[in-house]
């Protein structure tokens, strides 16, 4: 078989075809290269001591400072935004969607007691849109801020026959760091230990198959529906952003005996709960004691969903949860208010399982 032949141009002479580009197949290597420019700015306004590198490298580095932990512990953690992004693509607003992909993650890595100390992003889209990519990670950039972490790298894929040029998705990888015998991971709870929670904005990022099938998929609602029950329209509801916890919660680490940490995201309190807490015990939730905004009522009205279903799907007004004994239960909430973060007692630990109850 004879090889294939290139003339000095690097034309097949088998191929009387134009010659193909990247951007033929739909990768356009130049709006990706705008889209970095357009984020730069942005990106490193996040920087933080002990970030040795800037964005655009192949690898990003961090340097631990070892003055301040003896045995330091690197904790990390990743998530994503879920079908949230869905109704973000449908009312075409990209500008707090990267605020909760960095709840998702940075929050988890909290509840290990760790600082988050830097955050990077993946985004995958059909297509390029500089613009569109500045926003979300404006965003990501605004988030990073509030949780206290450098944004110091991240990847964005055109996957062009993969996803509509409509269409993207989000993951993000936070990494954190605790001394070692500081971890908090719920092994000193124990019975008559009291249950702190903090309000959460909205429904945050979980819930959303549920709520689109059942509001919008079902012709029921508009996104643009302005309902009595919210002071704006259905969409800007539901795409107000997740809290994020983190420096409240590590200045109540500081001031307070923390045992455990609980974050409220799919699964609800039912089944998060029960992550923090050894099996020995049981969490008693009392029910009416912190609350619920309008959003959550309101899906469980118009779904008729059971409050037990609705407690195992959504947050129900509480993004985080904290154990600690009976007498650190006012100083701790009196942290949390100070740093603008409203908090109750909600509950008690009891003797059990390993399992939520509820009252």
């Amino acid at each position: 078989m004879n090889p294939t032949r290139f003339d000095r141009e690097g034309k097949s002479s088998k191929d009387s075809r134009e010659s193909a580009t990247y951007s033929w197949s739909g990768v356009n290597i130049d709006a990706a290269s705008e889209a970095v420019r357009l984020i730069r700015e942005k990106v490193s306004s996040t920087m933080r001591p002990g970030v040795l590198s800037g964005p655009g490298g192949f690898a990003s580095m961090f340097e631990i400072d070892l003055e301040r932990y003896r045995n330091p512990v690197i904790v990390s953690g990743t998530d994503g935004v879920g079908t949230k992004l869905k109704i973000a693509q449908m009312l075409d607003i990209h500008d707090t969607v990267g605020i909760d992909l960095v709840a998702m993650c940075a929050d988890d890595v909290v509840t290990c007691g760790a600082e988050p100390i830097f955050f990077q992003d993946y985004i995958a889209t059909g297509k390029v849109v500089p613009e569109k990519i500045a926003k979300i990670v404006g965003g990501i950039a605004d988030g990073c801020k509030e949780a206290g972490c450098a944004l110091t790298g991240g990847e964005i894929a055109e996957h062009p026959g993969v996803m509509g040029t409509e269409e993207y998705d989000l993951a993000g990888f936070c990494a954190g760091v605790v001394e070692k015998d500081k971890i908090i991971d719920g092994s000193g709870v124990k019975p008559e230990d009291r249950i702190i929670g903090l309000l959460s904005s909205g429904l945050h990022s979980n819930g959303f198959s549920l709520v689109r099938k059942l509001l919008i998929e079902s012709g029921e609602f508009s996104l643009d529906d302005q309902l009595k029950e919210f002071g704006f329209s259905l969409g800007k509801e539901l795409l107000i952003p997740s809290m994020i916890y983190t420096p409240a919660i590590l200045k109540a680490i500081h001031e307070c005996e923390i045992k455990a940490i609980a974050h409220i995201t799919g699964g609800g309190i039912t089944e998060n709960l029960p992550r923090v807490i050894p099996s020995n015990v049981d969490a008693l939730i009392n029910l009416g004691t912190w609350p619920v905004k309008n959003i959550f009522t309101f899906i469980q009205r118009v779904g008729g969903i059971d409050l037990f279903e609705m407690l195992r799907t959504f947050n129900m007004g509480l993004g985080m949860i904290v154990v600690v004994s009976p007498a650190e239960v006012r100083k701790a909430i009196s942290v949390f208010e100070r740093n603008l973060y409203r908090a109750f007692e909600v509950g008690e630990i009891i003797e059990g399982a390993g399992k939520v109850q509820y009252r």
